[in-house]
């Protein structure tokens, strides 16, 4: 295969292309569904399907076919079927590039000159929502497919799929995994770009991925609110309730989850890779975060912050109500306290065991018998990537040398891409390339998130070497 001209594919396509396209893109106010109960009547998922599905269709990839598969009741998805570029090629198994449409609502309030739902291209920074996360996805995976081609290079048979959920859970995945499964055939290599690293100097796999537990906990103490001079001392306030059983969960004062079913062994070779990390990229281990003045992270060991945001399970309070704004609150006990509550979990944990561990915690011999409400349950498994190939282990070095001129690292990744366990329990056999061009500052979820538009040409580009390399063998 001729680098130099797999090279100019990718370029050409990024600048001449792709990058109108995904600014159209960004302009499309694609929330997932967690974010918009109205999604299927707003339709805004459908219209970024099938304006990523328009952009396939003008591609130079004979016999390629684009469906939007669409289920009942469940969010749409594109699914692009490209044939293997030979017979022996084919032998090397499916293919399936991964990515998602939808996205994070706005986030809060965008820098000046900046909008959620509007593209600005800056200094090589695409800004808007879902441009990093992950609207480029399928433009990366279609070029990548396309630049092999046009370089007398070989893929094997290749199915780019585009979900609309993957911000919500990915809820309905498993419903079309099943609906798709003898269309996508046998799988043996998986890429995903909804990822990314610490720098933009090298190419970063994620090699493992929290689980995910969440609910909604609601504590009630009175059909009403009181007087709370006449109240406390004979009423128990509920947000005290709440916080003894968030004891239950978390110690408080290291952050601690003290639940046995959401803890798990750190192996060894995880911990060795998050020493590799540290000692080559210094500063990737948990820090760069736009901390208030005075305060301190967790813990100042670079490697253990690092482990404790991709080992260890963690509980954050991410919503809550039944709390006036400090302005309006008076001298009031109030009725209730909602909290929601999100817990990471490590790689290896069982989500559906961690989920009923929690619940029994927060709702078994409550204090002062307080009636306990948990709602909007939800949970998803973790992944631990197997070890790569021969093929993948050479061609990471190839392309870490002539690409990027700096060494690929692997390390985990803090957040959830519940597709990737699905797949890992699926195909067995499959290896797995999960990568991106998102960096510690392309604000994914929060105000301005943008594109390095320069990255994201570097992870194509190494994603066409590797589609080639697996072809070979």
């Amino acid at each position: 295969m001729k680098h130099d001209e797999l090279a100019s594919h990718v370029r050409q396509v990024w600048d001449g292309n792709i990058v109108a396209s995904l600014s159209d893109l960004i302009r499309i106010p694609a929330l997932s569904p967690a974010f918009d109960g109205e999604w299927a009547r707003n339709g805004h998922l459908r219209v970024a399907v099938e304006h990523v599905r328009e952009w396939f269709a003008t591609r130079d990839l004979p016999g390629a076919t684009a469906d939007i598969v669409e289920l009942p009741g469940r969010t749409p998805l594109l699914l692009l079927d490209v044939p293997a570029t030979s017979a022996e090629a084919e032998r090397a198994g499916t293919v399936l590039l991964y990515g998602h449409l939808d996205k994070q609502p706005p986030g809060g309030q965008w820098s000046e000159g900046l909008d959620p739902w509007t593209p600005v291209l800056r200094d090589g920074r695409l800004y808007g929502r879902g441009a990093a996360d992950d609207g480029y996805a399928g433009y990366a995976a279609l070029t990548a497919l396309e630049a092999v081609r046009h370089a007398g290079g070989e893929h094997g048979r290749a199915v780019v799929l585009l979900e609309t959920g993957e911000e919500s859970g990915s809820p309905d995945l498993p419903a079309y995994l099943d609906h798709l499964g003898d269309r996508l055939g046998d799988v043996r290599f998986v890429v995903c770009l909804d990822a990314g690293g610490s720098d933009y100097e090298r190419l970063w796999l994620t090699t493992s991925l929290r689980g995910l537990a969440q609910l909604t906990m609601t504590v009630r103490v009175l059909e009403s609110g009181q007087h709370s001079g006449l109240a406390s001392g004979a009423v128990p306030d509920s947000f005290r309730v709440a916080r003894a059983l968030l004891e239950r969960v978390e110690q408080a004062s290291t952050g601690e989850i003290v639940v046995p079913e959401l803890n798990a062994e750190i192996p060894e070779h995880r911990r060795r890779e998050a020493e590799r990390v540290v000692e080559t990229a210094p500063g990737g281990g948990g820090g760069g975060f736009p901390l208030a003045p005075g305060t301190r992270l967790v813990a100042d060991d670079e490697v253990e912050r690092l482990l404790n945001t991709t080992w260890r399970p963690t509980l954050s309070v991410i919503g809550a109500d039944g709390l006036p704004a400090p302005a309006d609150a008076g001298n009031v006990l109030r009725a209730a306290t909602t909290l929601a509550l999100s817990f990471r979990l490590p790689p290896t944990v069982d989500s559906g065991a961690a989920l009923a561990a929690i619940e029994r915690a927060v709702t078994t011999d409550v204090p002062y018998s307080a009636p306990v409400e948990v709602s909007g349950a939800e949970h998803a498994d973790g992944w631990d990537s197997p070890a790569p190939a021969g093929w993948l282990d050479k061609g990471l070095d190839r392309v870490s040398e002539s690409i990027f001129g700096a060494p690929w690292l692997g390390v985990g990744l803090g957040g959830s891409i519940p597709f990737m366990g699905m797949l890992g329990k699926r195909y067995p056999r499959a290896q797995f390339l999960v990568t991106g061009a998102l960096g510690p500052d392309s604000n994914a979820h929060v105000p301005d998130e943008w594109l390095h538009l320069e990255q994201a040409e570097r992870v194509t580009l190494a994603v066409a070497h590797l589609l080639h390399a697996h072809a070979q063998g």
